[in-house]
């Protein structure tokens, strides 16, 4: 269509959507449909976060805002930075946007010029690259492979870097992969940074709390201080505090960047959600125990959908430190042709012969960038997930 603009065509949708958009069209068609696409937690946001928000309301707090957040959101944020960081940084270095996509959005539309590069780990957050073309910048992927546990090694990293390298798009723990990386590994990476001064670090650290076993979380800024002045550490409240709805995304950075960014949203959306502000202070001030809580719940998930998964047949799945995903390799189930008699010929076949065989949505490998796997979010009901195991065991058994 001619009316549209020529940057949409440089676009796709979100995968990640169309997979549970397909998944919720079966169901309401009757069919008996396992989603495992959403990237949201099952739980209810915790109780004191929903009563800060009823009595925001109360308090007739649901008027406009200043443009990227309230002073009291802002404090928070800033005494969270320094509590779980080890971060300084001043009200005026933090903006918050409506959910952690329009804050690495508007950082983009804010830095890039035609031409410009990004360099983005493989595999990645679906909407990593788009973001980039849609602000008209070039996505350069890095290849992370099974083999590294899929993480980036400084080598892939320098490999990736030009004179129009402007930024790195860094994500840990990692969506899709759930791969976390240590402080010694991270810090291999910020030494090839400091050899580049002229990049930048957007880090993505949307996963933080949801870590397992002996991993201990680090960012890029913390793990190396010279990077602080050309580092954004974005944020939500979305994943930890299972706000996926409320739509509080938040980063701190040099307040030149803060600045554009605070310019970018003024002409978009203007000020996130009042009452979702007020409820995000509770979440990042009030209790933080349920924290522990659920990623009990959570690990307890991983190590059954692991070991389930690694029982099917053609499947190889790594243990992920953090996140809600599993990311496992299908290698031995390519070239195969299913029950129902589809041609396995890549992860994308894979995933819609499951859907439409076993009634288990999941996200095939190809939009994340790597292939041929597939992505599975255990944010969901043990009994669910065992179920889907079982699907998923039976689809590989049945392949030919």
């Amino acid at each position: 269509m001619a009316f549209l603009s020529d940057t949409l065509a440089r676009v796709k949708p979100s995968p990640t959507i169309a997979v549970t958009t397909k998944a919720a069209e079966l169901k309401a068609e009757g069919r008996d449909v396992i989603g495992l696409g959403a990237g949201e937690p099952d739980f209810d946001t915790p109780q004191n976060i929903k009563d800060a928000a009823k009595a925001a309301i109360d308090a007739g707090k649901t008027k406009y805002t200043a443009v990227d957040g309230i002073a009291e959101l802002k404090d928070a944020i800033c005494a969270k930075f320094k509590r779980d960081n080890g971060l300084d940084y001043a009200p005026g270095q933090v903006t918050v946007g409506t959910g952690g996509k329009q804050v690495l959005y508007n950082a983009l539309m804010a830095t890039l010029n035609p031409g410009d590069e990004v360099v983005i780990p493989a595999p990645y957050w679906v909407s990593y690259p788009d973001m980039v073309l849609l602000a008209g910048g070039e996505p350069v992927i890095a290849e992370a492979t099974a083999e590294t546990a899929y993480k980036l090694t400084p080598e892939a990293l320098e490999a990736a870097i030009t004179p129009k390298t402007k930024w790195l798009i860094f994500n840990s723990p990692s969506n899709p992969t759930g791969a976390g990386y240590t402080w010694d590994e991270l810090k291999a990476l910020t030494e090839v940074l400091m050899r580049h001064p002229h990049v930048w670090v957007m880090s993505d650290d949307m996963y933080e709390h949801l870590v397992y076993g002996d991993f201990t979380f680090c960012t890029p800024a913390q793990v190396e201080p010279g990077l602080y002045d050309r580092t954004l550490t974005v944020n939500g409240v979305s994943k930890a505090y299972a706000m996926t709805g409320w739509r509080i995304g938040y980063a701190a950075g040099p307040k030149e960047l803060i600045g554009a960014m605070r310019k970018i949203q003024s002409q978009s959306t203007s000020n996130p959600c009042s009452v979702s502000q007020w409820a995000a202070v509770e979440a990042l001030t009030g209790p933080q125990d349920y924290i522990a809580e659920n990623n009990k719940a959570f690990q307890r998930r991983r190590d059954m959908v692991v070991e389930m998964l690694n029982a099917a047949e053609g499947v190889a799945c790594p243990v992920p430190e953090g996140a809600f995903y599993v990311y496992p390799s299908i290698a031995g189930c390519i070239g195969k042709t299913s029950e129902g008699g589809a041609a396995i010929s890549d992860d994308e076949a894979f995933a819609t012969a499951l859907l439409e065989e076993k009634g288990v949505a999941v996200v095939f490998g190809a939009a994340f960038g790597t292939s041929p796997c597939f992505r599975v979010s255990y944010a969901t009901s043990d009994d669910a997930l065992k179920e889907a195991c079982t699907r998923i065991q039976a689809f590989c058994a049945g392949l030919r």
